[in-house]
């Protein structure tokens, strides 16, 4: 038996992996590229901030995995990612194929977990066929739906975020009024069905 080519399943792996340093790409496979509708010379190098819808939600998300990596360097969670360009089956929110933000599950490990964003492996998991994006959230929104779907309250969410749970009921009523729920599993039903 030969030794596993560990370049090669990298390449083939049926998930998006990148490898970073300092929340900057440095390697990802083709997996990746496919889910983002990018090209190689548009992420090698570059800021994972390329990949948020927002600048904001780029920092926010830098801090809270820091704040919240386990002993081993690892976090996980569900976050609107965006589009660089057009993907077979991922209709962007106009109905074009370009720049769509999309449901995407993120796992990753820090090499150093005394040092987050020194070096990591991250995976990605497009969720779009199981979760559409059909109503336009501002940057905030998008981080309260993620953490409602997660099954936090209002007061984890308030600490994880660094606002208030008040803010974030506020955040919440907003989200319900948006998509028609009357109450919040049926808020979290319609987030993770996508209706």
């Amino acid at each position: 038996m030969t030794e596993p080519d560990y370049r090669t399943a990298f390449a083939l792996a049926p998930i998006g992996l990148v490898i970073s340093r300092q929340r900057t790409i440095v390697d990802c496979n083709g997996q990746l590229l496919a889910m983002f509708g990018a090209r190689r010379e548009q992420l090698i190098g570059q800021s994972f901030a390329v990949l948020y819808p927002s600048a904001e939600e780029f920092e926010r998300t830098g801090v809270r995995i820091v704040a919240q990596l386990d002993a081993h360097g690892r976090y996980a969670d569900e976050r609107v990612m965006k589009r660089l360009g057009p993907v077979d089956g991922a209709p962007g929110r106009d109905g074009t194929d370009d720049a769509a933000l999309f449901w995407c599950h993120v796992t990753g490990r820090a090499l150093d977990p005394a040092d987050p964003h020194a070096a990591g492996i991250w995976s990605f998991e497009d969720l779009s066929a199981r979760r559409r994006l059909k109503v336009d959230l501002t940057p905030r929104e998008r981080e309260i739906a993620a953490l409602l779907v997660d099954g936090l309250t209002s007061k984890l969410i308030g600490r994880r975020l660094d606002i208030s749970p008040r803010t974030v009921d506020v955040y919440r009523a907003r989200l319900m009024r948006k998509f028609g729920a009357a109450t919040t599993p049926d808020l979290v039903h319609k987030l993770l069905s996508g209706d």
